[in-house]
Order: C-alpha cells, then sequence, then structure tokens
C-alpha cells in the first residue's frame, strides 16, 4: 500500500510463510521438547488465572452489551473450572504417545524393496472458531505435539481472551525450545481476515473450522485450502420401546440440561409410541424443572404440555434450553429421522435390546453412536484423547474426535538395494 501500512493480504502471507519456516522446524522436534513445551504452558494458564480472568471480563461485558444469549455467554466464560481444565487438557496430550513416525504398516515388497506407511505432521494447520477461548489452548497443544504449525482465528466475541491465551502459549513454547511462529495468533477482529487467511494454500494446508453454519458456509465457499467440517450438533436420544425408565430420563436430561450450549447436546428427543405414555410425562417433568422449553409433534402434545414443533426444529441446534420431542411408530422410523434431520455428530439409544441396540449402531450414520449413555460423552478429553481440535462430521481423513493421530497425515518410504523398474 502507497501508505506503508501492511494490508490484510500480505499480513496473512507474512504470518503464512513465517508457520511454513516454523513447521520445517517442528518436524523433527523430539517429543521431550514438545512435552515439556506443553507442561510449562500449562503451568503458566493456572499461574495466570486472574490474567486471564481480567481480559476474558471485557468480553463477557461486550457480548452481554450486544446482547448475546446466555448458552453464549456460558461457551464464553472462562471458570476456574475451565483454565484448570485447559491445563489438564494439555498435561492429557503430553502424556500421550507423539503420534509422528508411528508406522502404520510395513512389508517386503517382491523384489525386495521394503515398504512402510507412518505417520507425519500435516504442516500448518489453520483453524477458524468462535465463542469458546478454550480453543485456543486445545488447538495450538494438539498441534504442537503432532508437529504442525498453526494459524489461529478466534472470533470477535472472545478476542482479548484468545489473545492473552496464545501469548502465554506463544511465550511458555519459546521458553521450552519451540520455534518462533509454531503458534500463531491472528490479532484482527475484521471479518476480511478470514477470506485473506483462506486463499494461503501456498502456506497453509488444512482448513478446520469450528463455528455455525453461517461460519463453514462461508469457509466453504471462498476456502482455497482443503477443509476439514466441524458442523453443528444436532443430536438425538431415541427412547426404544422396552427402555428401562429410569435409565431413559437420566440420560436424557444429562444430554439436554448438563451444558445445553455445546455441539454434543441432545436437541431433539425421539420416543417410541409404545413407551411414550408411560416414558414422556416423567421425562418432560425433569427437563421442565431444569427450565427447559419443550417444542412437541402433535402426538406429544397429547401427553405433556409444550409448544407446537415445526419442521424447522427438527434440524435445528439450539445451543440452549429447548428441546423438540417426537413420538415414532417404530426404531426404523427413528434412523430414517436421525439420517434425515440430524448433522451426522453424535446420536444414541435407550434399549434393552440387543438386537435393536446393534441395528441402531449400524444404520445411523453418525460420527459417533451410542447405546444407553448420554451423547454429552462425544469429546476428546473424554475419550482419552487429551484435548480436541473438535468434532469432525466429515468422512474424508478424520470423523469424530479428532485429536493427535486426527493432525498426522501418511507417509509411504521405501528402502531399497538399486531395484529398478523393468
Amino acid at each position: 500500500m502507497s501508505s506503508g501500512k501492511e494490508s490484510l493480504a500480505e499480513q496473512l502471507e507474512r504470518i503464512g510463510r513465517t508457520a511454513r519456516a516454523a513447521s520445517d522446524g517442528l518436524r523433527g522436534l523430539s517429543r521431550k521438547v514438545k512435552d515439556a513445551a506443553l507442561l510449562e504452558i500449562a503451568q503458566r494458564l493456572v499461574t495466570a488465572r486472574a490474567e486471564l480472568q481480567a481480559e476474558n471480563a471485557k468480553d463477557l461485558e461486550a457480548g452481554r452489551a450486544k446482547g448475546l444469549s446466555g448458552a453464549m455467554l456460558d461457551r464464553l466464560e472462562l471458570t476456574d473450572k475451565r483454565i484448570e481444565a485447559m491445563a489438564e487438557g494439555l498435561r492429557q496430550v503430553a502424556a500421550l504417545p507423539d503420534p509422528v513416525g508411528d508406522v502404520d504398516e510395513q512389508y517386503v515388497h517382491p523384489n525386495g524393496l521394503r515398504i512402510a506407511r507412518i505417520r507425519q505432521p500435516i504442516g500448518v494447520v489453520g483453524i477458524i472458531y468462535e465463542s469458546r477461548p478454550n480453543v485456543t489452548a486445545d488447538a495450538a497443544g494438539l498441534c504442537l505435539k503432532s508437529g504442525n504449525a498453526c494459524l489461529l482465528r478466534g472470533g470477535s466475541e472472545a478476542i482479548h481472551s484468545n489473545l492473552a491465551i496464545a501469548k502465554i502459549f506463544i511465550e511458555g513454547a519459546a521458553a521450552a525450545g519451540v520455534p518462533e511462529g509454531a503458534v500463531q495468533m491472528i490479532d484482527t477482529t475484521d471479518r476480511a481476515a478470514v477470506g485473506a487467511m483462506l486463499k494461503q494454500d501456498r502456506y497453509i494446508d488444512v482448513i478446520i473450522p469450528r463455528g455455525g453454519k453461517d461460519l463453514i458456509a462461508r469457509i466453504y465457499d471462498e476456502s482455497r485450502i482443503p477443509v476439514i467440517a466441524h458442523l453443528d450438533g444436532v443430536c438425538h436420544t431415541y427412547i426404544h420401546e422396552d427402555a428401562d425408565p429410569d435409565m431413559a430420563r437420566s440420560v436424557a436430561v444429562n444430554a439436554k440440561l448438563q451444558r445445553p450450549g455445546v455441539c454434543n447436546a441432545m436437541e431433539t428427543l425421539l420416543v417410541h409410541e409404545s413407551a411414550a405414555p408411560m416414558q414422556l410425562p416423567g421425562i418432560a417433568g425433569a427437563l421442565h424443572s431444569g427450565g427447559c422449553e419443550l417444542r412437541g409433534c402433535d402426538r406429544t402434545r397429547q401427553l405433556i404440555d409444550c409448544e407446537p414443533a415445526t419442521e424447522e426444529d427438527w434440524m435445528t441446534e439450539y445451543l440452549d434450553k429447548i428441546l423438540s420431542i417426537k413420538i415414532v411408530a417404530s426404531l426404523e422410523e427413528a434412523i430414517a429421522h436421525i439420517n434425515e434431520y440430524g448433522s451426522h455428530h453424535s446420536d444414541a439409544i435407550v434399549t434393552e435390546s440387543y438386537a435393536a441396540a446393534e441395528r441402531f449402531l449400524d444404520a445411523v450414520d453418525s460420527a459417533t453412536v451410542y447405546v444407553n449413555a448420554s451423547t454429552r460423552f462425544t469429546d476428546g478429553f473424554q475419550f482419552g484423547l487429551g484435548a480436541e481440535i473438535g468434532i469432525s462430521t466429515s468422512k474424508l481423513h478424520w470423523r469424530g474426535p479428532m485429536a493427535l493421530v486426527g493432525l498426522t497425515a501418511q507417509k509411504y518410504i521405501v528402502r531399497g538395494a538399486g531395484q529398478i523398474l523393468e
């Protein structure tokens, strides 16, 4: 630019170039250095709790002024427990095996070539996300352990929190010997920065978005870079005709109310018609007691007091204390409803029937499918993966909670003794 000021495009190109150079250094970084960095960062996050919460308070105040919903404010808040969880996630990642260099397969060709398929870092990972500032630490930690440089672009609603976490992460990583530029935070709230980032296909190898439908749609439309989708969570719980009432109520209430504003919370409850008269009143009462608004089909409204559900409700991710309910005539109708209206994220059946459970597991086309358990367990931390970079609903490269192994690519290495192709 004539003023000498760096444009967004120039800024993103510089950041991408720096990340590419850092990724070369990360590729050969030892596990010892990476783990030491993660433990150092974890300690610094806990020590800086007051500083983090002071910056977070600025975002919360701005969010209230903008009229953000209670669920959105909940996702945004950095409580003592969540700061400790960020630190614990990094400690868990440090304790996990390093996937870089793992051998997936090896064999000897008839001509004597020794062929192996191994795990290698992807290179540079761009992460575009909204709301939850803990993603900053989780994503950067996983990228570091898997040998990838990362470019982080958080939402404007969490800008102060994200910058504070990134500063601590970058300083802790540098102190442990991680190459400069391995973790970078794009510090502008200008929406044009996302567009500029999506054009850096020369430097960024993959984009991982975490956010609402509008953000994901924009990224798909504009990106020159491959995208691993982390779409919305329209999650279901289906109460089969033979479900234990106490278990059905407990699982359904937990799936909806334990933390409504997250992607693995239940948004639609399906109940078999023969179980509905006995099951629905108790479940509805427990949900009402928890402050949940219910919207039901016509048959549901004959059994409980609730608002009418519309076609749009079946495909809505509320991220709030709102639940749609539908009575179905069969297991097959429940499966068909989930596959048509769900987002292929997490869905559950509550049943005493082995045959029904196996049919549900086989036929529901989702990243994670449960029998007799809450969908709230779809989480890298809960699955023993440490922190997660997100829940992938893609079918290519990775599906479900995406952590260390999901952030690696495959590479063939071939050792010979002078073989040539005739």
